[in-house]
């Protein structure tokens, strides 16, 4: 399974977008590493918009080049703040209350894990030369109040995890001041190819890319979604696909994991 990885009872790519994954046998790789599915992208930055992308960052824009109210919340969160690379270890001592505090402003069906889960899963992030850390410190009284976890790979950046209080959001700017940083050092001081925040969320409401694209001119860059399941999952989305609006008003328990298996069956067939 070289370039993939298991993730949440799937095999996705283990590499940035840009990157071709090797295709040949994934049926009897579904079958035999016992997953729901496959699921790649290809085309990747394709001219027409389709229904599936991710948003990158390709061109750092200095503070000037910025919507005025942009660089008015930028040069207050690097005056009312101070942002700074650190190591995993502190990360898994000192940010794992910022993790918990950030899921009180989201909508979705997931919970944060726990404290115990935080510091093993971090813990196999220590490689320097994959992930970088970045934690930003309120100036009066050096109060971390967000961090953010990268991976570093083929020129360039995946933003994996980026979490903030949201009491400082509004009053001291984290978020403006540590995008901005960070586009800066990736992009112009490291000439990354670009920065990458992930694909199209398909299983929760976010508002960190349209943020993104709206204040930092990151952009969509369309491709294709692929997918191939194994055989019960495969007959599972044949038999309710045609009932999926019913379906959708049925968003509690075991319906939420399958609205999301027959929206992203959607975006699938819109391919076809």
């Amino acid at each position: 399974m070289y370039n993939w990885k298991k993730y949440n009872g799937a095999i996705i790519p283990s590499t940035p977008p840009h990157i071709l994954v090797d295709i040949n046998g994934i049926e009897e790789v579904v079958r035999n590493e016992n997953v729901f599915f496959a699921r790649w992208t290809s085309d990747f930055d394709c001219v027409e918009e389709t229904e599936f992308w991710y948003v990158i960052c390709d061109e750092f824009l200095p503070i000037e080049s910025l919507s005025k109210n942009t660089r008015n919340n930028v040069r207050r969160g690097l005056k009312r703040c101070y942002i700074k690379k650190v190591k995993c270890h502190y990360v898994i001592e000192n940010c794992y209350s910022i993790y918990k505090k950030a899921f009180d402003n989201y909508n979705g069906h997931l919970s944060p894990i726990s404290e115990e889960e935080f510091k093993q899963e971090y813990s196999t992030y220590l490689d320097e030369k994959v992930w970088d850390f970045w934690v930003v410190y309120e100036n009066q009284t050096n109060k971390i109040i967000a961090f953010s976890r990268n991976k570093i790979e083929y020129n360039q950046c995946e933003l994996c995890t980026t979490k903030f209080h949201p009491e400082f959001l509004r009053k001291f700017y984290p978020s403006e001041a540590l995008f901005y940083t960070m586009n800066k050092y990736y992009l112009d001081d490291k000439n990354f190819d670009y920065v990458n925040d992930g694909a199209r969320s398909i299983s929760h409401e976010t508002n960190i890319q349209s943020f993104l694209i709206q204040k930092f001119k990151f952009r969509k860059a369309y491709c294709k979604l692929n997918i191939v399941y194994n055989k019960p999952v495969g007959f599972l989305v044949r038999v309710v696909y045609p009932f999926r609006l019913l379906f959708k008003s049925l968003n509690f328990g075991p319906f939420i994991k399958l609205n999301i298996l027959i929206n992203q069956e959607k975006i699938r067939r819109s391919y076809d």
